[in-house]
């Protein structure tokens, strides 16, 4: 075998392994499962949180299981959880781009504005398959004024785990048990708080 044979194999196999090595397997993160709203209790604010394109576009990748990686769009999966658990005390709840935009915070008509901030971990101790057996979420939130002035920050977080028996189909299921855990928190959180009120 030549030399420019053997080089070019070498760098065959180099390319194989990156491409194999970037590929990540997609999940969705989000859950259908809401905190209860009851209407009753609900504190009588209209209340705004920020996202915007650019942070529903973001992807990210963590370890999934066998050495594999997994990938999702954090932002855009748990829009639906913030938005519930914010709906799980406040009357109303809408979506801005921004809290520092005071002209479109003002048209919101919003009292507060929560800016959410979402980390997540995963991972899984098998070898052989690549569905997180775990999964960890966490929203922090700063909480501004409609002037924009800080008035306090809430923090909450969800852990899911499930078994590879349990997913049928659902690869995405300890993530979506970290979601539902982290908005009934973060609804807690918000009702704890009496500068929220």
């Amino acid at each position: 075998m030549s030399i420019v044979s053997r080089a070019f194999r070498a760098a065959m196999a180099l390319v194989a392994v990156t491409v194999f090595a970037g590929c990540a397997h997609p999940i969705n993160i989000g859950t259908d499962v809401a905190p209860p709203r009851t209407e009753a209790s609900l504190i009588q604010k209209k209340v705004a949180y920020t996202m915007t394109d650019a942070q529903r576009a973001t992807q990210t990748i963590t370890p999934g299981g066998g050495g594999d990686r997994i990938s999702y769009y954090p932002y855009r999966d748990l829009e639906k959880s913030i938005r519930d658990a914010l709906r799980a005390v406040y009357q109303d709840v809408v979506v801005i781009p921004s809290a520092i935009d005071a002209a479109v915070v003002q048209a919101s008509g919003a009292a507060l504005v929560f800016t959410p901030e979402i980390k997540t971990d995963s991972g899984s101790p098998s070898p052989f398959t690549w569905p997180p057996t775990y999964f960890t979420t966490e929203v922090s939130c700063v909480v501004t004024s409609p002037a924009g002035a800080e008035i306090t920050r809430v923090k909450a977080s969800g852990r899911g785990e499930a078994e590879f028996s349990e997913f049928k189909g659902e690869f995405g299921l300890s993530a979506k048990r970290a979601a539902t855990q982290m908005a009934t928190a973060l609804s807690g959180e918000i009702v704890k708080n009496e500068k929220l009120r």
